[in-house]
């Protein structure tokens, strides 16, 4: 990078906003694995199971009126957690948007399904690398297949 442009700094930059950056001849690659680790520690969800999915594509999550009533500072957290964290994994956009939705009056169903958003994180925060090779945003492919068959 440095024979493209002028660099001021001392060293390489590798770590950025949360953001994990490793610059290689091929490209730039960027994730946020080591975000998701500190975030699970934080909300302490390090231990539990991982889903398969962010949330269930059956879910439907309403206002809950009989639910009990969780800590909104805890809840507005996690979403604001989870908020950052689309920056590397637009696939969990529309979940935590729906989730989002309740951070008024949040409930313990709410909070679940939030939860499930936290252990899918878990599940991919190893395949979720992005390189910028040659001007385009692609997956780092040799990266990604042994680890996708290690998740089968």
């Amino acid at each position: 990078m440095s024979k493209e442009f002028e660099i001021s700094m001392v060293g390489e930059l590798t770590f950025f906003l949360s953001l994990q950056i490793k610059q290689l001849k091929e490209g730039i690659f960027v994730n946020q694995g080591k975000y998701v680790c500190e975030l699970l520690k934080k909300y302490k969800l390090d231990n539990a199971k991982h889903a398969s999915t962010p949330i269930a594509s059956s879910a439907k999550l309403d206002q809950d009126p009989e639910g009990k009533l969780i800590n909104e500072k805890l809840y507005r957290g996690m979403i604001g957690s989870l908020l950052y964290l689309t920056a590397s994994r637009p696939d969990i956009m529309f979940s935590m948007c729906l989730c989002a939705h309740f951070q008024s009056s949040p409930k313990e169903s709410h909070l679940t399904a939030t939860k499930c958003i936290f252990f899918d994180t878990w599940r991919v925060q190893k395949i979720s690398v992005y390189g910028i090779l040659k001007g385009e945003i692609s997956f780092l492919l040799n990266i990604l297949t042994p680890i996708m068959q290690d998740i089968r």
